[in-house]
């Protein structure tokens, strides 16, 4: 599956002349598209608005959002996670999905609608929306950074930039003022890291692991997203083959270069009809050099939801969630 940070989207060709007008006619928020740089302090101003420094340069944001909304799922789960109300209705991404991934707070998410926003951007919910702010992690696209100030005051972002995700879920927090329910997170998820690394340790488990995919008669063993860096803080051994910046793309002839894999996590969508996870790897039943690799002989093949992949605080938390099931009897 491509990744994001390549994919480009396009506006809905049946967009009517009335809500173009509206958009175009929408307050802007002063983003800067031209600018570039981190966050920085923010300046509170009598009228209950906050100017921040964003990737994109300077912006106003309300002080205290009520109906903010989040671009793609990940934003979403970030205003969650920082505790800002939000807009009635809110993006999922098409592809499988046909609600809220199912990790995320299902609590905060009652009585919100969710319409598809992904990877055709659809302004026309995003406007009807009526949100008061926008989180907007798809700071690749210019086109997004350009028109959503347009609907409402937005702070932009790359949350595909290769860097840690908490990078730049940091970053938010203080844009939003919302350092506080940062760190209860960071300080959640740390607690759970350790008591996993501490029950490994104990229990003597100590496998070679690595996020592994299949699509288009290709296996590609890859530290994109969010698995590795749940490896890497349960202390784990990554499979050499993730190494190279692209990973590692094998034809089907090749399989055997996997045998030092002891556990192998993959990421799906849900069928569209189900819901369910299927076997990403069922393709290659009939194949020889797959069966006779030792994780699947023996089974160690974590199957989880393809949205935990892309950086948030409920996809790392839930991935990790993944690990332990997985490793831990």
């Amino acid at each position: 599956m491509t990744t994001r940070t390549t994919r480009r989207s396009t506006l809905l060709a049946t967009a009517s002349a009335a809500t173009l007008a509206l958009l175009l006619g929408a307050c802007a928020s002063g983003t800067d598209a031209g600018d570039s740089g981190g966050t920085s302090g923010a300046d509170t101003n009598d009228a209950g608005t906050r100017t921040v420094q964003s990737a994109f340069g300077e912006t106003t944001i309300p002080a205290d959002p009520q109906a903010a909304l989040g671009v793609y799922t990940t934003d979403l789960d970030m205003l969650i996670t920082l505790g800002i109300p939000l807009a009635g209705s809110q993006p999922i991404r098409s592809q499988g999905y046909t609600t809220f991934p199912s990790f995320f707070d299902q609590d905060a998410l009652a009585g919100i609608k969710s319409f598809e926003n992904f990877p055709e951007y659809n302004y026309e919910e995003i406007l009807a929306a009526q949100p008061d702010v926008i989180l907007n992690g798809l700071g690749y696209d210019d086109e997004l950074v350009t028109k959503l100030p347009d609907i409402a005051p937005t702070y932009s972002f790359n949350g595909f930039d290769g860097r840690d995700w908490r990078e730049s879920f940091a970053e938010v927090a203080e844009a939003f003022d919302r350092v506080e329910e940062h760190d209860a997170w960071t300080a959640r998820y740390q607690a759970k890291v350790d008591d996993v690394k501490a029950r490994l340790a104990e229990a003597g488990i100590d496998p070679v692991v690595a996020p592994v995919g299949y699509g288009d008669g290709e296996i590609i063993v890859s530290c994109y997203g969010t698995p590795c860096l749940v490896f890497k803080d349960l202390g784990l051994k990554i499979s050499p083959l993730v190494e190279p910046e692209e990973g590692t793309t094998l034809g089907t002839e090749q399989l055997e270069q996997l045998a030092g894999i002891d556990w192998a996590f993959t990421s799906t969508a849900p069928d569209e009809k189900t819901g369910e996870l299927d076997d990403p790897f069922a393709e290659l039943a009939g194949n020889g050099l797959w069966a006779a690799l030792p994780f699947v002989t023996n089974q160690n093949v974590a199957v989880h939801d393809l949205e935990m992949v892309y950086g948030s605080p409920s996809g790392q938390y839930a991935f990790l969630e993944v690990v332990e099931k997985a490793l831990l009897p």
